[in-house]
């Protein structure tokens, strides 16, 4: 088994990277490194229904879909991310205790009380300290997970939608837990990039056969493309996934009005609006359009319908 650390914090490459290293080789790998801020939606997933849009859009915080199940996380630089990529036995190569359980017995050595809990969450007095997720490819499986040290929890708790009840999905759903940064029971570590270091030293003794590696300049090209056809494009990020369908009852210059859309690979194949005569056109001519913030803001401005940034959030 290879160790790398990308030194890329672009999430964009980093996911991309992920999925060559699984798809395009037959080594073992684990790969830990640090994102920018983000937010990581689950493979199916309906974004919108996960995210409060306002907060998310309003601060430009990208929202991108990974190739693994599983609910939606948030990443910065207060987070650390470590992903193992290696061969599996058919039959068993869903296993998150033997993926977690290196990070966990990390964290114990560090007098940290850490635990599985549920299927795929590390907590620590009770609180969520690392999400995690799988994929399997062929005769493959990609487990990665989180780990929070000192990640923004304002914004950690801001990306998430308070009230999804707008949304009608069978799309996979997040599982909302009580969430805490290590900073305070890691006290020996300065910061994340010194937790990283940690980390890797801490593997390179425990586990048997781990080695330092490094990408050839074709991985790291085809990584590149591959951030730039699939993880940064509309059609995987929101496009991919289920259908839906959106309602909602708002109050807008003093009258309530209503709008219902049905949504299928991302564009709005019906709409109903109600209440003023500016829902009920605006309504109409979302029809064909994507469901995005900005693809409403552009239609109001061109029709003179008049909506702020804010008032467009009533669609989402």
């Amino acid at each position: 088994m290879f160790l790398i650390t990308p030194g890329n914090h672009d999430p964009y490459f980093n996911l991309a990277f992920e999925e060559i290293l699984l798809k395009e080789s037959r080594e073992d790998f684990l790969v830990i490194g640090i994102n920018s801020e983000s937010v990581i939606i689950g493979k199916h997933q309906t974004p919108f229904r996960e995210i409060d849009p306002s907060f998310v859009f309003l601060n430009n915080i990208p929202v991108i879909r990974r190739i693994s199940g599983g609910g939606t996380v948030y990443h910065d630089p207060g987070n650390l991310n470590f992903t193992f990529i290696c061969n599996s036995e058919e039959g068993r190569q869903i296993d998150f205790k033997k993926y977690t359980s290196p990070v966990i017995e990390f964290l114990r050595s560090h007098g940290v009380a850490a635990e599985l809990k549920g299927s795929s969450d590390i907590v620590a007095d009770g609180l969520k300290i690392s999400g995690n997720a799988e994929h399997v490819f062929r005769n493959r499986v990609l487990h990665h997970g989180t780990l929070l040290f000192d990640a923004s929890l304002k914004n950690l708790h801001g990306y998430i939608r308070k009230d999804y009840g707008c949304y009608s999905t069978r799309a996979v759903s997040s599982n909302p837990s009580h969430v805490a940064n290590l900073r305070d029971k890691l006290k020996i570590f300065r910061d994340p990039e010194d937790l990283c270091k940690a980390l890797a030293d801490y593997f390179m003794t425990t586990i048997d056969g781990l080695q330092y590696g490094s990408f050839s300049k074709s991985i790291h090209s085809a990584a590149e493309e591959l951030a730039v056809s699939k993880y940064r494009s509309w059609e995987w990020n929101f496009a991919y996934g289920p259908d839906y369908v959106f309602s909602n009852s708002f109050l807008l210059h003093g009258k309530m009005n209503s709008c219902r859309m049905t949504i299928k690979r991302g564009i709005v194949t019906e709409a109903i609006g109600e209440g003023s005569p500016v829902i009920s056109s605006f309504s109409e001519k979302i029809h064909g359009r994507r469901h995005m913030p900005e693809d409403f803001l552009r239609l109001s401005e061109k029709e003179n319908s008049g909506f702020s940034m804010e008032e467009i959030f009533n669609f989402f």
